[in-house]
């Protein structure tokens, strides 16, 4: 899709449909003014009959005649102005959105971006705009032949402003917006697939995709018998079940100085996730396919930081392997060794998202990180305790828990802050091992991530629990490619010191 910013004048440019914002207080935003003065009263009059208003999310589109400058006006409510945040930005633009895609329209010309949203600039305005509509047009057909030829008729996205100080921002924005849309629509394809396609193998081959052109990616996959040299224990016990074979790939984006320390990326990548011994009800247990979107999340961002060409190191790791039962299975009460030579006992095999992070956590410190993100779908405690709209957030260091959560609330993928005190690790005690795979009812979230901070002592590290953020369930099923944006926010912070 070709994204245009331009400074003029609504009323000077053509294009198939035009999209303006009004609040609740039904006072014209200046393109609606434009707009309402070209096409004597169009606007004002639907608003004044109460065919179009300002509640939030309230959408209308008004036809013109085929020889007007704009076929059609869509007109989207924004609610108090007051109260326009980064998140009913966000809400409108997915609304306009899908209002596009539905009257299926090639040439739009969004007008949203000049209105005044509370903590954003120009460049975040139309970085959210580009990811929103990108997101909208988005559609799954790999498997499916009967989706392979739906259409997508949008073609040009044209942002316009009458300061011509915003331009270089919108421009910035539409580039920020369209490498984390192609990480996210990687990482929402990689989720989406089944099973019986996306196998650690899978996504082994498809980090090898990724350094395809770029000098500056270096892909390395360690199997199972070099994992087993290391002593990962721990990861390789997940797969002993499975036919297909564990993979632990790193991928290394050199975009700083060769002295810089590495920002290193973790993600849990269990491409089926039946529970192994300790099985999984069946009811949903198809949703187990987006057990790996940690994984996908972390090949979606080096993806976007690799096309921005981010000046910074970064370091992708993804742990992955499938959870089966079979004779080779293990089972509750096994105990493994990990690679930092502490023991386990597993209590619970479908606590298995630990047990792959436990060793890739280790085996970074290799690569004397700066900072350590692990992202993993780790616990359903994690659902029931935020629901489906943050992310959880556990760190050994506030400071860079803040740093997340600044770069979630920017690009509307937000995350919360979770404890990871002291208290919570006796829950862990094991009579013979050192440490237990779960801890009991209580507090699972934290708990899952007090047993990831017994591996990451050595360094600063944060963890992110994504289930309930990384799909959707009921007639939306799919991958969401979060936290594509926030990863990715997140790096672009540390390299230009914003």
């Amino acid at each position: 899709m070709d994204y245009i910013a331009k400074t003029t004048s609504v009323d000077k440019e053509t294009a198939d449909c035009v999209v303006v914002g009004i609040f609740k207080s039904k006072r014209l935003s200046d393109s609606a003014k434009k707009l309402d003065k070209l096409y004597r009263g169009s606007i004002s009059n639907a608003v004044q009959r109460g065919i179009a208003g300002g509640s939030l999310e309230q959408i209308t589109t008004l036809h013109n005649s085929a020889r007007s400058k704009h076929n059609c006006i869509i007109v989207v409510g924004c609610g108090e102005q007051n109260e326009f945040t980064i998140s009913t930005f966000q809400r409108v633009l997915a609304t306009v959105a899908n209002e596009i895609k539905r009257i299926k329209t090639s040439n739009v010309i969004n007008c949203l971006t000049e209105l005044p949203v509370k903590n954003a600039d120009a460049l975040t305005k139309a970085q959210l705009s580009v990811t929103a509509i990108e997101s909208a047009m988005y559609s799954y057909s790999k498997t499916k032949p009967s989706a392979a030829n739906s259409k997508t008729y949008l073609k040009k996205q044209k942002f316009i402003t009458h300061d011509r100080q915003d331009i270089a921002d919108i421009r910035d924005g539409i580039e920020i917006g369209q490498a984390i849309s192609t990480g996210m629509n990687l990482a929402k394809e990689l989720g989406n697939l089944p099973g019986n396609i996306c196998t650690p193998t899978y996504l082994a081959e498809q980090a090898q995709a990724l350094k395809n052109g770029n000098r500056k990616l270096k892909v390395t996959v360690l199997e199972e018998t070099q994992m087993k040299k290391l002593g990962m224990g721990a990861l390789l016990s997940v797969s002993n079940g499975s036919i297909e074979p564990a993979k632990l790939v790193t991928m290394e984006y050199n975009g700083g100085n060769d002295d810089e320390c590495p920002i290193v990326l973790v993600g849990k990548g269990i491409t089926f996730d039946t529970g192994g011994i300790s099985l999984k009800p069946g009811a949903t247990m198809d949703e187990m396919k987006f057990d790996m979107c940690g994984a996908a999340s972390v090949l979606g961002t080096m993806k976007a930081c690799c096309e921005l060409e981010i000046p910074i190191n970064v370091v992708g790791v993804i742990a992955c392997a499938e959870n089966m039962p079979d004779g080779n299975a293990t089972k509750p009460g096994d105990v493994v060794t990990t690679m930092s030579g502490q023991t386990v006992e597993i209590l619970n095999t479908d606590a298995e998202g630990r047990l792959v992070l436990c060793d890739a956590l280790t085996y970074v410190d290799k690569f004397d990180p700066e900072v350590v993100i692990d992202i993993a779908t780790l616990t359903g405690a994690c659902v029931v305790a935020l629901g489906q709209i943050p992310s959880g957030v556990m760190s050994n260091d506030d400071e860079l828990a803040k740093d997340l959560i600044k770069a979630g609330e920017l690009t509307g993928d937000r995350t919360w802050q979770l404890p990871l005190w002291d208290e919570y690790q006796s829950q862990l005690d094991s009579n013979f091992a050192d440490i237990a795979n779960i801890g009991g009812r209580w507090g699972g979230t934290i708990t899952a991530a007090c047993f990831l901070s017994r591996f990451t002592k050595k360094y600063t590290w944060a963890h992110l629990d994504i289930a309930g953020i990384a799909w959707h369930q009921g007639k939306q099923k799919g991958a969401t490619g979060r936290p594509v944006p926030l990863l990715t926010e997140y790096l672009l912070h540390q390299a230009y010191e914003f």
